[in-house]
């Protein structure tokens, strides 16, 4: 096994830079870069993206700023900016720059905000980790249990109930189940039982232990909630199917010819088999809603956390800050594979990764 663990860590390498270098690329043509951002607002005061819609219909003379709006700032001083971003090197070696400080963990400062990366990214982080560890872990604990149920007791009225409930949960919109949540219980038209801003209240600090728990408690119930609510018919399902295609295989009918308990049945046999199509869909699942899929549930609930800083991020063109996330995220993505086939291995001894390597 630490083969194959070595080899999966080799590739970590190529991998992380084919992302690296594709994002990278991409961004060498995407219009309104940080230059044209800050001279957008020097000029006019609005989005750099305006001259792109009409209003730069200006034409440039020979030798002037290829930045659109650049026209009536000195040209020594968009040079200065050039310098400042590191835009007067070439593409390969801002790229290659890059990717030097990154491997040694050193990510640079936001281009607007005047904060290294790594401490903005650590300052929203408790957001991002509330919403993905419990969204997940909420997820797997109520639907693996209830995919097992319904997979035992498949065609009865309990089967066909909880089937419709989880269908309409995942048929509703998480961002539209947040409103309705808000509407109902915090305070958007009935009842004002949940807070609507922030992870903790203003006194948190003063609070004792338990108290702090409870206060935590109460206010992540409602964004945890919604961006739960999707993820409970995917899991159900599949762990439902996963079970009643173990359940018929000849091995089970034979243990259960030799006397076993149906419970020992399930778990000491079809659990590890079942289980395996399960585990294989967690990283997907928690970089989903890790990284990806908190922001619109961050923006209706008023959380400040890595969905929101990567789309400002984006929208600004603030690169230290797309790219070090990015870099990032993208190792923890594949750390965490790594992570989900060692799940294989606990669940299932008989897997041998270096044997089929």
């Amino acid at each position: 096994m630490g083969a194959y663990i070595l080899r999966r860590l080799l590739l970590v390498i190529p991998t992380l830079l084919g992302i690296m270098i594709i994002n990278f690329t991409l961004t060498q043509f995407v219009p309104g870069g940080p230059i044209e951002q800050i001279i957008a607002r020097m000029e006019g005061g609005g989005d750099v993206f305006e001259s792109f819609s009409g209003g730069g219909s200006e034409t440039l003379a020979a030798g002037e700023s290829d930045y659109i709006g650049a026209q009536g700032l000195p040209a020594d001083f968009i040079a200065d900016l050039e310098r400042e971003f590191g835009f007067d090197k070439p593409p390969l070696e801002r790229f290659l720059n890059m990717m030097w400080n990154y491997i040694r963990f050193d990510f640079g400062e936001s281009y607007f905000r005047n904060i290294s990366v790594i401490d903005l990214v650590l300052e929203k982080m408790p957001v991002s980790i509330t919403l993905g560890l419990w969204s997940t872990l909420i997820a797997y604990l109520v639907s693996i249990p209830l995919g097992i149920k319904k997979a035992t007791r498949d065609g009865t009225p309990f089967d066909t109930w909880t089937s419709g409930a989880i269908i309409v949960g995942y048929a509703i919109p998480g961002f539209l189940f947040a409103i309705l949540l808000i509407v109902l219980f915090a305070g958007g038209s009935y009842f004002r039982l949940f807070p609507l801003r922030g992870l903790v209240s203003d006194d948190w600090e003063s609070m004792s232990l338990i108290g702090k728990v409870l206060d935590y408690l109460w206010h992540i119930a409602l964004p945890v909630l919604a961006s739960t609510i999707s993820a409970f018919a995917t899991l159900t399902l599949l762990t439902k199917n996963s079970f009643l295609d173990e359940i018929k295989k000849q091995y089970v009918m034979t243990a259960r010819a030799k006397g076993l308990a149906e419970r020992k049945v399930l778990y000491g046999h079809v659990f590890r088999n079942a289980m395996l199509i399960v585990i294989s869909g967690f990283p997907a699942l928690f970089i989903g809603v890790f990284f990806g899929g908190s922001l619109i549930i961050e923006t209706l609930f008023s959380l400040d956390g890595l969905g929101r800083l990567g789309y400002e991020a984006a929208v600004a063109r603030d690169y230290p800050v797309v790219f070090g996330t990015l870099f990032t995220f993208s190792l923890i993505g594949l750390i965490v594979g790594i992570l989900t086939d060692l799940t294989y291995v606990m669940i299932d001894p008989r897997i041998d990764f270096e044997a089929r390597g």
